[in-house]
Order: C-alpha cells, then structure tokens, then sequence
C-alpha cells in the first residue's frame, strides 16, 4: 500500500468570462502592486501556478500574457513592482522636430526615418578654433605657407553636405539621435502620438484634416429663422441654343424643414440675377414649390461674388432678413445646402443624359486645361433638364424624407409648424428684388434713354418730359421697369431698335471666328517663346537646341523693328525755335537753334514790286 501524501494543488474555478471588473480604472490600477508582490512570493516559494496568474488577470482586467509580463519586468528590474505596467520615461516618442520633418516629408514617415538613419551615419562637424594656440611657431607656419604657395595652389576643402538624404531638410534641421529607433517603432510611434487629421494635414493639407474634424450640430428651428443657399453646378452639358454649356442651379434651403423654397437654373455660369429669381421664387408661396415660402429671418451663405454684391445684399436688407457670411473654405458652416448639393448630384444628375462623373481632386490643385469630353449620347435641351429639375425638386419636398425629419417629409415639416409667417405682396417684392439705376432720368419723345440705348413702350404716349427712374434685372438688357421718382411702377420698357435674329447669329460667328484666329495667333507666339534643352545625364549646363540661322535672326529682328514706332522717331529732325533775345541762353544751345525765319509780312509787298510793270 503506498502511504505517500499526494500534494496535488486544486485547481480553483475560474470566474465566467462575461463577467465584468467591480472595481474602477483607478482603483484596478492601484491594486496592480499588491498583487505582483504577492505572485513575487508564491515564486519565491515555488507555488505559483497558472491558475494564481488567470485569476489576478481576470480581477486586474487584463490578459493573462500582461500579468506574465509584469512578472518578467519586476524580476529584471525590482524598480517596476511599484508601477506595474506604467509607462517608462525611455519609450520612443515624436518630438516637435520630428514634427515639423514630417510636414517637410508631406507625411512620408519613411523618408522621415531614413534621413534619421542618414544622420546618425554622419560624423559630427569638427569645431574649427578662431585663433591659432599660444605655443604655436610662426616662423613654421611661414615656411609651410611659403612651401604651399610655390607648390601651387591649395586644393578646396570638400564643402560639407547640406542635408543627410538628396532632397531631404538642411542638416540643422534633423535631430541626432542616439540610438535611432527602429522603423517598426518609429511607425508605431507616430501612429501613437499623432492623430490621423494631423497625419491627413502633414500628407494633403489642412483641407484633408478637416475629415477628421468632430462638428457640433445645430438645433433644429423653426421654419422661416434660418435659409442657406449656394450655387451648384451640374456635371453634364445641356444644349442651351445650339451651345453646350454646363448648367447651374442657384436654391434656397429652409434649414428646419429641409425644404427647397426656391430655385432658379442659369445655362452657363450664375450673375446676381440668378440669386435674385430664386429669391423672388423662394419667397413667393406659388407652384412648383408648394406652399413654401414668407421672408426669412436669417439667410446664410459663402463669400460668393454674386451673394456678396450690392443689388442682392440691397435687397434682403429692405427685406429684414439678417445676412451671415460665412468665412472662406468653410462648407460645414452651412451643411444643410451642402448636403443638398451631394443629393441632387447622386439621386438625379447622375441619372441624365451626358453626366460626367468629376474626380476628386488633392486640395489646391490647379484646375486641367484640356476640356470636357463630349457627351456619350444626344445632350439634354436646357429646358428638357429644367423641368427635370423642378419635377426632383417637386418629390423632394412631398415625398423625401430626410433623417433629420424622423420620417416625415418637408412638406409635412412645413405644415405641422406653427409659427406664423411674414409674407410680402408680389408686386413689392417685385420691386425690392430689381436693381435701382440710382438715377432720374427724363422721358424724351425718343423715349428713355438708359446706358446709351432707347427703350420705348405705349404707355410713354403723353409724358414726354416727366422724371421717371429705372430699375431692371442683370445683364437682363432687352427690358427694363421704369418708375417714377417716389417707387411707383409706371410700366416696362423694351429695346427699341433690337438686333433681329440673323444679325445675332452673323455677329455670334463673326466674334467665334475672331475668338479663334486670336487663339491661333496666341499658340503661335506660345511656341516662339518656348525654349527646349537637351536631356542631360550628368551634372552639365543647360544646352539650348532652338537655334537659328543669322539670317533667320535678322529677319525677324527686323520685323520687330518696323513695329516699334519709338525706334523710329527723329527726334533731331527739325531743331527747336530761337529764343528770345532777352533770354540768357548758353552757346551750346544757341548752335543748336535754327535760325530765325524771314519777316513774312513784307514778303506779299515784295512780291508787288517784282511784278509791277
């Protein structure tokens, strides 16, 4: 019978995996040294188990590989039981040198750890003393000099690199370390200490950090308080009469409702009558737009030319409306009409004929010089894309239902709010969104003259001579409104002698035509200017290959001369009067004088005498 004990050592049971820490981060982090000292002396008395390791990692919060590992670190360095698992003052961070290295890199961490590498490779610069020392012998430094002089001269010392790596930062500018850490840590490192808008802003700029920017959002108000608006341009090509040009669509947004108040479509590039037709539709409560519209208390947009100018600026201050512009690069400020923009390119330019996708571009990229591709298929007429655009801006206020709106649609936003609202008549609004010439002008019988061009209308029959003043829309020169000095509409106006529509056509191909023989004759100067040099595969100067005969030289030269009316100005020609015989004159400008010209009136009784019988 064997009567030796056994001393197997239960197993203890361990606690369910689900179960969470009881205690704060605090407070787990303060038991930490308790708990190594503790394993420290059930090694010390040959009892430590895996269970013992399992069971404090699981009241610690943390694996059972850390609890090892603090284990192995207070065994090397008994400095460690005291802070198990605190962060060493030796660990590898990014300095503020190696910051600015980074931006000089564009974000290249590599590139940053190679010239690291290239540094340290590099001996340091020996420090060169200002004065020789005292014990030195001069009589010896003569003869050496005298020795080197009639050796010939000395050789140029070798000029020291300007920087560690081809291309990389002055060598002040790269901090020596001692050691250098590796790639793997010198990556983990910057992935640590910097955050990823910083490492987006050190590789395409602080444009590319802003993605990784936390924005607040603003409440939700009421429908009315605040609208923003912008201008959009479509990616595709319409035919606006029998020109292709790229659309764009200038809207109003209401920022509670997500409603589009109002909106107008420009064939080509916007004016401030685009923002003043869609104002004038925005606050206008008629169809397409529903029953949207009132005067704003608030209107945000950017530091667009045509926002920003004096007629549109006018005329919502008459309106009461509060103007906020907002600072440059800044479409988070107004991301209502943003995120507008981004639907209507996705839910419907995108499905219309001749869209062409636009690439993103790195921030400050100057924009391509060769133009669009043509449309795949038969372009859109401009007024086939507008009744799309109105119809997709019908369902997006009936039928669309915005997140923000929590399954209703802007419609029903818009009905359900009971604030009141403050509406204009038409025929005001009218007024308040034209342009005033600022001017009185007279009615005269060839009508009114305004801009050096005659309007005329029926009513005009009967007030020649009345003071009248002119407001009209921009660029809109075919009509303007004419009213009397105190505001009161008296009547529209039209061109009186307009061009027929043949001459406009003859005069669209006679300027088209002159637009393209200037072009040609810009890119054939283009290429007199161009200079080109040969290739070169070592460190040579540069070799110019446009050359010349002197003939050709002379030629040319020539041409250029007749062209110049300077270089053929004689301006000795013809010497300048006599002065007066009172003046005091040097000698040297009396040679040059001409002399004084014959007494005329005795020449007619000369002339009698010679011819008299």
């Amino acid at each position: 019978m064997n009567t030796t004990p056994s001393h197997t050592t239960p197993t203890p049971a361990s606690a369910p995996d689900e179960a969470g820490p009881a205690l704060d981060a605090v407070s787990l982090t303060a038991l930490r040294a308790p708990a190594v000292r503790h394993l420290l002396a059930l090694r010390a008395e040959h009892r430590l188990t895996r269970a013992h390791v399992h069971t404090t990692a699981q009241c610690l919060n943390v694996s059972d590989r850390t609890v090892w590992r603090w284990l192995a670190e207070a065994t090397t360095t008994p400095a460690t039981t005291a802070a198990p698992g605190a962060r060493r003052s030796g660990r590898f961070e990014i300095t503020s040198e190696l910051r600015v290295l980074l931006a000089y890199w564009h974000g290249n961490a590599s590139a940053v750890h190679r010239e690291l590498l290239a540094r340290a490779r590099q001996a340091p610069a020996p420090a060169i003393s200002p004065s020789p020392p005292a014990d030195t012998d001069t009589d010896t430094d003569a003869d050496a000099s005298a020795d080197a002089s009639a050796s010939g001269p000395a050789a140029p010392s070798p000029r020291p690199p300007r920087s560690a790596l081809p291309g990389g930062a002055p060598l002040a500018a790269v901090p020596l370390l001692d050691p250098v850490p590796s790639l793997a840590t010198f990556l983990r490192a910057v992935r640590r200490d910097l955050t990823a808008g910083e490492r987006a802003g050190y590789r395409h700029g602080h444009q590319a950090a802003r993605a990784h920017d936390v924005f607040a959002t603003r409440p939700r108000m009421w429908r009315n308080e605040v609208w923003e608006a912008d201008h959009v341009q479509a990616p595709l090509r319409v035919d606006a009469d029998g020109t292709l040009v790229h659309p764009f669509v200038t809207w109003f947004i209401d920022c509670a409702t997500k409603a589009i108040t109002g909106l107008a479509v420009t064939p080509g590039t916007p004016t401030r009558a685009s923002v003043l037709a869609a104002l004038r539709s925005a606050i206008v409560p008629t169809a397409p737009y529903g029953p949207f519209g009132g005067l704003p208390a608030h209107v945000r947009f950017d530091r667009g030319r045509d926002f920003l100018s004096r007629t549109v600026t006018a005329a919502l201050t008459t309106l009461d409306s509060d103007i906020t512009v907002l600072p440059p690069y800044s479409p988070h400020l107004k991301g209502s009409i943003e995120n507008l923009n981004h639907c209507a390119t996705t839910m419907l330019f995108a499905a219309l004929p001749g869209y062409t996708p636009t690439p993103r571009k790195p921030p400050k990229q100057p924009p391509r010089k060769r133009p669009d591709p043509p449309p795949a298929g038969p372009p859109m007429t401009f007024q086939a894309f507008t009744t799309e655009l109105l119809s997709w801006a019908t369902w997006w206020n009936t039928e669309h239902h915005p997140e923000s709106l929590h399954g209703a649609t802007p419609l029903q936003a818009w009905q359900t709010d009971p604030t009141p609202l403050r509406e204009i008549p038409a025929a005001d609004l009218w007024s308040f969104t034209l342009e005033d010439d600022a001017r009185t002008r007279t009615l005269t019988s060839h009508g009114l003259r305004f801009r050096n061009r005659s309007y005329l209308a029926d009513w005009m029959t009967g007030q020649a001579g009345r003071k009248v003043t002119v407001r009209f829309m921009p660029h809109h020169t075919h009509e303007i409104e004419v009213c009397d000095p105190h505001g009161h509409h008296l009547g529209t106006a039209h061109l009186a002698d307009q061009a027929t529509d043949e001459q406009l056509t003859a005069l669209r191909h006679a300027r088209n035509t002159r637009a393209r023989r200037l072009r040609a004759d810009a890119k054939a100067a283009e290429r007199l200017r161009h200079e080109r040099f040969a290739p070169a595969t070592t460190p040579t100067p540069a070799l110019r290959l446009n050359t010349i005969t002197a003939t050709e030289a002379t030629r040319e030269l020539s041409r250029y001369e007749e062209a110049d009316l300077t270089a053929l100005a004689l301006p000795d020609l013809i010497p300048p009067a006599p002065p007066s015989a009172d003046w005091a004159t040097p000698d040297s400008l009396k040679a040059r004088a001409r002399p004084p010209t014959p007494n005329l009136a005795s020449a007619p009784e000369h002339h009698d005498q010679e011819t008299t019988p």
